[in-house]
């Protein structure tokens, strides 16, 4: 199959993109289509095993120089500098090792009552409405509190960033270009700030991190912290929303998990394979001419793993399109795989976990406050990002 397929962007696809997945799995699970509103070609992988292969695949590099000269003319990269996502071993492997002490499940723990601080005031706010949208009024605020606090960053600043943050995902290109240039900005002032008053936060944390005599540089800082604004946030946020529609879409799966609170972690892995947040994960691109899953691909193609599609797919899974709670074989793909797998896994965990816990024990009346096809996704090729998400607390 060649040229564009409407399937991929037509307005059924982003409410519900299963059953497109579904086919191409079973039909032409290497597809080669046209990136919209270019005749750029990129190849979209969609079986589970292959695109574990590909994100181990070092004939592929995560790098956008490596990219077509058609991809980058059609400015196709990436508006962020460039940081841990968008590097090869051995910059990668030196990168990752200096950033990512603070996010081991250790150390992630430390953030735990700051998570629940954060979480029982924004419920309590909620508990006096009745009321309130799950994606703008919980799921949002949550990891952008936490992840300010984190940070070093104050309460104004954090609130503008969450602003911005909103804007850069809004899909209109003058507005994700002023707020991206804004999240920047923020983030290259506030490394300089923290240089020069260091404090009991990650952002200190990571400017002085060391290994050796080794140390990230401030272009390197800037990336990163940028980096940590953009993904960490949006990611929680999508995955609180997206799991708490799940549960509602499933009462028989609520049930069980509030008459046991303790397999949370185990739902949450569960959430991620079901419907988590990146639908795709970064394009890679081919170092060489090479074959991939029987088909060739010239240097410089991009390949885009379809992670969410590896997550329904029914050679590795039983019965993937329904949500089952009690499943324990979770090879999921849903926050990456292989050397660059989510790096803020650890406290994105811990957030949906705490998050989730006090929303269902809280309100055991919760329900949607609209009907069900009410309930949209936005129009975005590489997130499952819920549009609103109304419910009832009593």
């Amino acid at each position: 199959m060649h040229g564009p397929s409407p399937a991929l962007h037509s307005p059924e696809y982003f409410q519900n993109p299963y059953p497109t997945w579904k086919w191409l799995r079973e039909n032409d699970p290497v597809h080669r289509f046209l990136f919209p509103g270019t005749d750029v070609p990129v190849w979209l992988v969609t079986r589970y095993d292959d695109v574990r292969a590909i994100l181990e695949d070092l004939r592929f590099s995560n790098d956008p120089d490596n990219a077509s000269r058609q991809f980058q003319d059609a400015g196709l990269g990436f508006s962020m500098l460039k940081t841990i996502i968008l590097s090869d071993p051995p910059d990668h492997t030196r990168l990752r090792k200096l950033a990512m002490k603070p996010f081991t499940p250790r150390n992630a723990e430390k953030w735990r009552s700051v998570t629940e601080d954060v979480v029982d005031g924004l419920l309590d706010e909620a508990a006096g409405r009745g009321e309130m949208d799950v994606v703008r009024d919980f799921a949002a605020i949550v990891p952008a509190e936490v992840l300010g606090r984190i940070l070093g960053v104050g309460m104004d600043l954090r609130k503008q960033v969450l602003a911005n943050l909103q804007e850069a995902f809004s899909g209109d290109p003058e507005r994700i270009r002023k707020a991206s240039e804004w999240l920047l900005d923020n983030a290259r002032e506030l490394v300089a700030y923290k240089r020069a008053n260091p404090g009991d936060d990650l952002t200190t944390q990571l400017i002085e991190a060391r290994e050796g005599s080794d140390r990230l540089n401030e272009t390197e800082l800037v990336a990163l912290v940028q980096q940590l604004v953009a993904a960490g946030i949006d990611t929680t946020q999508n995955l609180i929303a997206n799991a708490t529609l799940a549960l509602l879409d499933h009462p028989e799966q609520l049930a069980i998990l509030r008459e046991d609170p303790s397999i949370m972690p185990q739902a949450v892995e569960e959430f991620l394979r079901y419907d988590g947040v990146a639908a795709v994960s970064f394009m890679r691109f081919a170092m060489q001419d090479l074959e991939f899953a029987g088909v060739e691909l010239p240097a410089g193609a991009a390949v885009w793993p379809a992670l969410q599609s590896a997550n329904r797919d029914h050679e590795s899974f039983s019965e993937p399109d329904r949500l089952d709670l009690s499943r324990t074989d979770m090879r999921h793909v849903g926050m990456g795989h292989g050397l660059h797998n989510c790096m803020g896994a650890a406290l994105a965990r811990l957030e949906v976990q705490i998050a989730m816990s006090a929303l269902l024990n809280r309100f055991p009346s919760l329900a949607l406050a609209v009907s069900r096809d009410e309930v949209r996704y936005q129009p975005d090729m590489f997130v499952r990002r819920l549009e609103s998400l109304p419910v009832r607390l009593s």
